[in-house]
């Protein structure tokens, strides 16, 4: 017998399942403690769920969309996801004069997450577009934005509100309801909608709050609330995360 054929076998390592990668454009940060000087971020939760949803959060640079082919960087991801951040410039829709509550705008960073909703639309890969994010997609599509929505007694900004599913839509299907509770963090919203998009969630005072693209390549829903301020607790919330990484699993 060789010392060979006494060896007892190798274990095999159980295979575990493939992550798909999810690109998250970083937001720009004056400060963080952590790190001393200026920063690209993105919000823990945000990253949290994406993770408990078997996905592979990965940040990625808002470089200049004229310097960096946007389209390319984004074909080697399984999936998108467009975060929440600060107001999109008020010209990027056509808005001739700026409202004074207007805050955090960054040229670079609203040239990039426009091209990353084309660019993504365009390729199919499964999007999922959160606050801003809606936003993003609705100018990229051509729509506009209400500035303001005229003040505290109005704004959806540190409130959790309840929101009617449109059923059989997208984000119903999501998020397995037709009425969630949705934290709300905006003073803005959808004025007209972008070309070929459609509202699948309201309100009760009538503020879009979801949003849908009609003969979408890929799997795409947009909502207005932040799902992942909740997602942890929430199974409806954390069913939107699922269901990205799902459809980038099943794309890849």
């Amino acid at each position: 017998m060789t010392p060979s054929s006494t060896r007892p076998p190798t274990p095999t390592r159980p295979l575990t399942p493939h992550r798909p990668l999810i690109a998250i454009p970083a937001r720009f940060a004056a400060t963080t403690s952590a790190l001393r000087y200026a920063a690209e971020v993105n919000a823990r939760a945000l990253i949290e769920a994406v993770w408990r949803a078997g996905g592979e959060p990965v940040s990625v640079h808002p470089a200049d969309p004229a310097a960096a082919d946007v389209a390319d960087r984004l074909a080697r991801f399984d999936g998108v996801l467009l975060p929440g951040g600060g107001d999109l410039a008020p010209h990027r829709y056509g808005a001739t004069d700026t409202h004074a509550t207007v805050y955090d705008v960054d040229e670079t960073q609203d040239a990039f997450d426009l091209a990353v909703a084309r660019e993504t639309l365009a390729l199919g890969l499964p999007l999922l577009a959160v606050c801003r994010g809606l936003q993003v997609v609705n100018v990229a599509l051509g729509g506009t934005l209400e500035q303001d929505m005229g003040g505290p007694e109005r704004e959806h900004r540190h409130l959790v509100h309840p929101v009617t599913l449109r059923p059989a839509s997208e984000v119903a299907r999501a998020t397995g309801a037709e009425k969630v509770d949705a934290s709300c963090y905006h003073h803005q919203r959808v004025d007209r909608l972008g070309t070929g998009l459609e509202v699948t969630a309201t309100a009760v005072d009538g503020t879009a709050e979801a949003l849908e693209l009609i003969g979408a390549r890929g799997w795409f829903t947009a909502v207005q609330w932040h799902p992942e301020d909740t997602a942890a607790d929430d199974p409806a919330q954390q069913n939107l995360f699922d269901a990205l990484v799902r459809a980038a699993r099943n794309r890849s």
